[in-house]
């Protein structure tokens, strides 16, 4: 059964990985899109192409989710146009640096914080009313398995990530008694641009993360993000683990290297 097809879906960090793939999984069982990421012109190609494509509506916005002023503007003109997402994804995060506590850069541990934290506070903050009031809708946030294990020269990371699984937990629990659905999906390896932005554009490191072994995609996450949100409505998954078969922990991956 489809339970999705014509509900509205917001998406932040639409424009690569999990978020872009989300957008085509979604596109494809008929639901609208409102897409928000950070860059302008891949955000139109998605547009153009899910609309072809699926014949379905889609808007974009260029917003980065650290600005509460631009997020909080944003979800009034959506309340205003009787746009209320029926699903928001928060899937706006990312990973900086790879050190050891003591060594580690404050501007990359600043940058995650207000993404992955205050990003995802300041989204659920401004759109959740809405649906408080209309007494529907789901919340999708993309958590990690960084935030259940503590790897070494994480730390930074694996705080933003456990701060995910406890918001995810306690909004879960501040929506009692609404029909409001709280989800987090948290993946371990997924091969998307993660690792080059984790490394600051090192291709070969972020490469390196990947070899050896068959990791997730976005589009195996988006599957599963939409599983979640098409189960009936007395239904609600409140945490999910996702590994690849090859990955069994944060610290455990079989790699099966190449001999030349």
């Amino acid at each position: 059964m489809n339970r999705i097809k014509g509900k509205l879906v917001l998406i932040t960090g639409a424009s690569s990985g999990i978020g872009e793939a989300s957008a085509r999984a979604f596109a494809s069982f008929g639901a609208k899109l409102i897409l928000c990421a950070r860059r302008e012109e891949r955000l139109a190609t998605l547009e153009a192409e899910l609309e072809g494509k699926h014949d379905v509506g889609v808007r974009t916005k260029v917003l980065d989710v650290r600005d509460r002023k631009a997020v909080e503007a944003f979800a009034a003109e959506l309340e205003a146009q009787d746009a209320i997402p029926d699903i928001l994804v928060n899937n706006a995060g990312k990973a900086l640096g790879f050190h050891l506590l003591h060594e580690g850069l404050v501007e990359d541990w600043e940058e995650m914080i207000d993404t992955n934290v205050k990003g995802l506070l300041y989204m659920s903050r401004f759109i959740l009313p809405a649906m408080v009031r209309r007494n529907s809708g789901h919340v999708v946030n993309i958590g990690s398995i960084a935030g259940h294990q503590v790897y070494q020269k994480g730390a930074a990371y694996n705080a933003s990530k456990f701060a995910v699984k406890a918001l995810n937990e306690g909004m879960a629990l501040d929506l009692l008694g609404t029909r409001i659905k709280v989800t987090s999906i948290d993946p371990g390896l997924v091969e998307t641009e993660f690792s080059q932005v984790r490394f600051h554009g090192d291709r070969e490191m972020a490469e390196r993360v990947y070899e050896g072994y068959q990791p997730l995609t976005g589009e195996d996450i988006a599957d599963i993000i939409t599983y979640v949100v098409n189960t009936p409505e007395h239904v609600n998954i409140l945490d999910l683990i996702v590994l690849p078969t090859a990955q069994r922990s944060a610290h455990m991956v079989h790699k099966e290297l190449t001999q030349e």
